[in-house]
């Protein structure tokens, strides 16, 4: 169930009849139970628009079972670790690299049409998309497939002007798991600083959603956003962390640190 102050507001939302609600999702990494999980909460509230910035599989054990479900959402996108899928990684860690060969093996298995099936998705699924105002990314618009784009690049002046430069007012992201909220004049606002919610004003945004099935912020809860007009509600998420675990830890070509990991949320 969701655990922050948010939940009120956003469930109001849905009690106006109102539907133009966006969740926003991102780094699932083959974490069904997550999924699962957050898919339900994303329903509780009426919400019919989801859009997926990337990353439904690496690291996990569900790979085939988190792609079935991505499918139904509005907009996809695709991430590195879905790339490294349909083609060989890049820039990999040795159990990230044994992850994806391990995913691959499979998503090659099975019932030919249904592994052809999720093939022919993932190989078309697009690195950008925008809409009005706002752009899709899985990394960052400079590089929607494979920058990071960390809190403490709020320092980093030359990088963030040349990333907002491309924005034409919202960008949100994923790919590096930590939810929260840049801003053109370099700041950074984790979503615990503003309870959970955050109203655009004038400048140009960056705003990281956090991950479904591998958070990092030291918080073992999935993170996701909802977009209400022009506010932002951050969203976590309990899910059956431990069953996930079991699973990685049943699978040899899974280290195990992919699974203790989810249980610190880092």
């Amino acid at each position: 169930m969701a655990t922050h102050a948010s939940e009120r507001e956003v469930s109001a939302y849905r009690w106006q009849g109102e539907s133009e609600l966006k969740a926003i999702i991102s780094d699932i990494h083959a974490n069904l139970e997550a999924l699962e999980a957050v898919l339900q909460d994303i329903r509780a509230q009426g919400i019919q628009e989801i859009y997926c910035l990337g990353d439904i599989v690496g690291y996990g054990p569900n790979p085939c079972e988190c792609v079935d479900l991505i499918m139904d959402c509005k907009v996809v996108l695709l991430g590195n670790h879905d790339q490294g899928a349909l083609f060989d990684p890049e820039w990999f860690n040795i159990g990230a690299e044994r992850a994806i060969f391990w995913t691959r093996q499979v998503m090659e298995s099975g019932p030919p049409k249904e592994c052809q099936r999720r093939w022919d998705f993932l190989g078309e699924l697009p690195r950008m998309h925008t809409e009005d105002n706002l752009m899709f990314v899985h990394g960052s618009a400079r590089n929607p497939l494979n920058e990071y784009v960390f809190p403490e690049d709020i320092y980093n002046q030359r990088k963030m002007e040349r990333i907002f430069a491309l924005v034409k007012s919202v960008c949100f992201q994923g790919h590096t798991h930590i939810p929260g909220i840049f801003t053109e004049d370099l700041n950074f606002i984790s979503p615990e600083e503003v309870d959970y919610q955050f109203k655009l004003g004038s400048q140009k945004y960056l705003i990281n959603v956090g991950s479904v099935g591998q958070p990092r912020n030291g918080v073992p809860l999935s993170s996701y956003a909802v977009l209400d007009g022009d506010t932002v509600y951050f969203r976590r998420v309990e899910y059956d962390v431990e069953k996930t675990i079991a699973k990685i830890y049943a699978i040899p070509d899974l280290d195990n640190f992919l699974g203790d990991r989810l249980r610190d949320g880092r």
